[in-house]
């Protein structure tokens, strides 16, 4: 019996290390992530800079966004994330002109995760396909959250948010980017769930690439 004790426990003992040695595994260009070229300019000064590309429409998103929330929670210091509304298609220009009124007039973070429930999780959903002929809906819902509705429509339909909107179809092409969700890091590395395999292996992924940008950022200095 302590035999097959001792053989459990270094049984366990392999199989932890094994687990360990796996997260921590040299990343595969090309399988794990890709390489930006030419490598886009930052905005974060001397911080690691992590960009989200999302779509409030997109189901991969929503299942990203607790995953993501989590490690929000416990970001390096030495990393500035910031999220990119993208927009591949017309179609997709209203929900990513909401975020930018959210940012615009300090809702990210009072509306941002309830949006994405409000559009995949709760029954009836709110309903966006017909959102570009009439937003009224979009309107509708954030009044429900107890946002003044009119301020929101001006904000909305606002020249600064139809331009930020416009970068927002021109800028996920820069970083290559043809898909949501897609993380890049330091303008240079690309990666997606999809890549990857899964949400908690993609964070790992999203760390150690991280910690490549890091040492990149450290050698030129």
């Amino acid at each position: 019996m302590k035999l097959l004790a001792s053989y459990w426990r270094l049984a366990a003992w392999i199989f932890a290390l094994t687990l360990s040695a796996g997260a921590s595994a040299q990343l595969a260009p090309g399988k794990d992530y890709q390489l930006i070229n030419p490598p886009q300019p930052t905005h974060s000064g001397t911080k690691v800079e992590v960009i989200e590309f999302f779509y409030y429409g997109c189901p991969a998103c929503n299942s990203l966004e607790p995953h993501l929330k989590n490690w929000l929670k416990k970001k390096p210091a030495d990393v500035e994330f910031r999220r990119a509304p993208a927009a591949f298609d017309e179609s997709w220009r209203p929900l990513t002109a909401a975020y930018h009124a959210f940012d615009t007039m300090g809702l990210v973070e009072k509306l941002h995760y309830d949006i994405f429930s409000a559009i995949h999780n709760q029954r009836p959903p709110l309903e966006i396909k017909g959102l570009l002929r009439d937003p009224k809906p979009l309107f509708d819902w954030v009044a429900k959250q107890g946002v003044d509705r009119q301020k929101f429509v001006d904000v909305f339909n606002s020249f600064g948010v139809q331009t930020r909107t416009n970068r927002s179809i021109e800028m996920p092409g820069n970083y290559q980017v043809t898909a949501t969700p897609t993380l890049v890091v330091d303008g240079k590395y690309l990666t997606t769930p999809a890549m990857v395999g899964n949400y908690e292996r993609f964070l790992q992924v999203l760390d150690q690439v991280i910690a490549m940008a890091r040492k990149e950022r450290a050698a030129k200095k």
